[in-house]
């Protein structure tokens, strides 16, 4: 026995070694070449999307606080008034485009024409002088960035198995937090060295540049992300690799090959997956809304300078990333409900420091960098949500466009109330709901996870049972004969003809 069998046989060892093992050896050699091939150009693509998108989401609060106030003359609530122009576009362009994206014909090519139009946008924000210009163009923006974490979703779960999804969905998400991240670098940068030049401001240098790094990545796309499953064949795959493709995850290829349509939303709406999800969803967003909002504290709270104030939140998002990766990769290897209930303490618990709030900065640090832990909380949701309906994309693409729908719907007005940009950094009616929404968030998704494993069970016992009762029913005619035999000469002549016949043969 080899010294990685002998260390597979203890369950963290066993663990451990898996998150790296992304091309088992049991995989035949053409399908480990397979899996290459997606991962780069699916993965490659997916997560190059993903970055951009959440760099050019988030790249606003750093703006904010590094000028773009000050020369707009923007205040109040002016702030949220932009999140809440993206998040409503955001809303309203789910159930449309992620459809679009379910149509196999469309996929390849929708998230690429996204990826330039958000370079196109981006670049326009360096351009404006007045704060309606920015609501306008933050509308837009939400708008086309509605199918990417939907419509991505969709294509990781087309090709991938439950095992493989796990961990590429890990290394994906981690797009969200570097994005969120290399913001903060980047405008910390552009402020120090850019303020100025060409008569740009160190913020508009910040939008400048985001649109540099998005524009290149939707050529990208176009060369190589392969949409669905179901999609037209990709000139880089062989015929044979086409092939195995298809076999591998033929289970895939169910009803809702055709994309979403009025029957698909009949049926799912009946489903107590589709409630679970959505229920959890829209508490998931209000309880983790808070954490982006560490430069507020820190610009109002602290002395320190405009780079530090833009660099500081970024460990809270490099902690994010390494979460969203290593919780997403182990839930395909041990207790997601585990799992959730580790990353909802963390929650939890830095939720209760900051409604304490009278305590050190330096536990306000800590509550910031520590709820970067529960991050894992989004790809372990949706990891589980894809493996749990994967058998009808379809319907998946609508319970994950519908998540994002009523999510995000609470997302534009309730922020309004819990989190207004004037009671920055205290935020006195913005952490007590939060803390609740954490603990249903935990609670709904621990009863799904219990429930759809129960129901999954009994299904399976119901299968077996029907394939029991369909044998009973199978009379052949040597089945009738015997019966017939029996029937005449009663059942002690039967076992002794069998046993001379036995004797004799």
């Amino acid at each position: 026995m080899g010294r990685i069998e002998r260390l597979r046989r203890n369950k963290v060892a066993d663990a451990f070694i898996d998150i790296f093992d992304w091309y088992p050896s049991h995989y035949s050699k053409e399908e480990r070449k397979l899996l290459r091939k997606l991962d780069v150009t699916i993965l490659i693509f997916a997560c190059l999307s993903f970055f951009c998108k959440y760099l050019d989401q988030t790249n606003i609060t750093n703006a904010y606080v590094s000028g773009l106030k000050e020369d707009l003359n923007a205040g109040g609530n002016d702030l949220n008034y932009f999140n809440v122009a993206y998040y409503t576009a955001y809303v309203v362009g789910q159930w449309p485009l992620i459809a679009l994206q379910s149509k196999p014909r469309l996929a390849p090519y929708l998230l690429p024409t996204m990826e330039i139009i958000w370079a196109i946008l981006t670049f326009c924000q360096a351009r404006v002088t007045k704060v309606w210009h920015l609501y306008v163009l933050r509308a837009l923006l939400g708008f086309f960035s509605a199918p990417s974490f939907g419509g991505t979703h969709l294509v990781l779960g087309s090709w991938y198995k439950q095992e493989e999804l796990f961990k590429r969905a890990g290394v994906w998400f981690m797009g969200n937090s570097v994005g969120q991240m290399f913001s903060g670098y980047l405008q910390a940068a552009a402020y120090n060295n850019l303020n100025g030049v060409n008569g740009y401001s160190g913020w508009k240098w910040l939008f400048i540049i985001n649109g540099i790094i998005t524009l290149p990545i939707s050529f990208l796309g176009f060369a190589v992300f392969p949409g669905l499953i179901n999609s037209p064949k990709k000139w880089y795959f062989s015929i044979e690799e086409w092939s195995l493709a298809k076999s591998r995850l033929s289970h895939n290829q169910g009803s809702g090959d055709n994309g979403v349509s009025f029957k698909t939303i009949k049926s799912v709406v009946r489903k107590p997956m589709f409630w679970i999800c959505v229920t959890t969803y829209i508490c998931m967003i209000q309880a983790h809304y808070w954490e982006g909002y560490m430069v507020l504290w820190l610009k109002a709270d602290t002395k320190l300078s405009i780079s530090l104030i833009n660099i500081l939140p970024t460990f809270s998002y490099l902690i994010a990333a390494l979460s969203s990766w290593l919780g997403t990769t182990l839930a395909g290897k041990v207790s997601r409900p585990g799992l959730w209930t580790f990353q909802a303490s963390c929650s939890i618990f830095s939720l209760i420091l900051m409604n304490i709030w009278n305590i050190p900065n330096g536990l306000k640090f800590f509550a910031f960098y520590f709820t970067g832990l529960s991050s894992m909380a989004s790809p372990v949701f949706y990891s589980w949500l894809n493996s749990t309906m994967r058998d009808n994309p379809a319907e998946r693409a609508l319970i994950i466009s519908t998540c994002m729908t009523m999510g995000y719907c609470t997302y534009i007005w309730v922020p309004l109330f819990t989190f207004p940009t004037v009671e920055a950094p205290r935020f006195p009616h913005g952490y007590p709901p939060s803390l609740v929404f954490a603990v249903a968030e935990w609670g709904i998704t621990f009863f799904g996870m219990w429930y759809m494993g129960r129901k999954a069970i009994k299904g399976s016992d119901e299968s077996l049972s029907v394939s029991e009762e369909s044998l009973e029913g199978v009379r052949t005619p040597e089945v009738e004969e015997k019966d017939r035999e029996f029937e005449e000469v009663g059942p002690a002549q039967v076992v002794t003809k069998a046993r001379s016949t036995a004797v004799l043969s």
